[in-house]
């Protein structure tokens, strides 16, 4: 659920493996890092909290940090993403169109797939996502990037998951299509159960 009192309240779910996180949260940020024991996750891990101070200055409601086991030792780490800013372009449609466009038209992508999503409200959807080289990073990234907007035609939603796990590409693009289908914009009902614990990234999809 997203928590700040300027922009409207959605719901949606996560699946297991994936940790809201705040811009306070860093300290036990770092503190799980070291207790997962691996480098590469501790690196990645500082470098995301660095940066989640500069996420609200453009219109980032929701964070939350994947951390998923992997074969036969190591953490596959992804960041997920929710933005709701105003629309400026009074048709919905066309302003999920507009937005899909300018995210497959950046420079970073170096391959990119893009599709529309029938979500179950029938709310306008796109997808995007590939593989992006970031200018000062050696490596390339994965992101998938979701737009659709709220039901009061007023904002629009943009939900982002990003990963230097370039090998669970299709993986990553079939969770952020799945948390999509997940959205509400009115309180679901508390004794719906919730998923939690951890998982590997293909255990996400069963």
């Amino acid at each position: 659920m997203t928590h700040q009192n300027s922009t409207p309240q959605v719901w949606f779910r996560l699946p297991p493996g994936f940790h809201d996180i705040a811009r306070g949260d860093a300290a036990s940020l770092d503190a799980f890092a070291e207790a997962l024991g691996s480098p590469a996750a501790q690196r990645e891990l500082s470098q995301l909290t660095a940066d989640l101070e500069e996420l609200a200055g453009h219109d980032v409601v929701h964070t939350a940090f994947g951390f998923h086991p992997e074969e036969p030792v190591g953490v596959a780490t992804s960041l997920f993403a929710l933005t709701i800013r105003r629309i400026e372009q009074p048709n919905p449609r066309l302003a999920v169109a507009r937005t899909a466009l300018a995210i497959a038209r950046s420079l970073l992508w170096t391959s990119s797939v893009r599709k529309f999503v029938d979500l179950p409200s029938a709310l306008p959807c796109c997808l995007v996502a590939g593989i992006i080289s970031v200018p000062e990073i050696e490596h390339q990234q994965f992101q998938a990037r979701l737009a659709t907007v709220h039901p009061d035609g007023l904002h629009l939603l943009v939900l982002d998951l990003t990963s230097a796990c370039t090998q669970h590409a299709d993986a990553y693009s079939d969770i952020l299509e799945a948390v999509a289908h997940t959205l509400q914009f009115t309180d679901p009902d508390p004794n719906v159960p919730k998923a939690d614990g951890t998982s590997r990234i293909l255990e996400v999809l069963l």
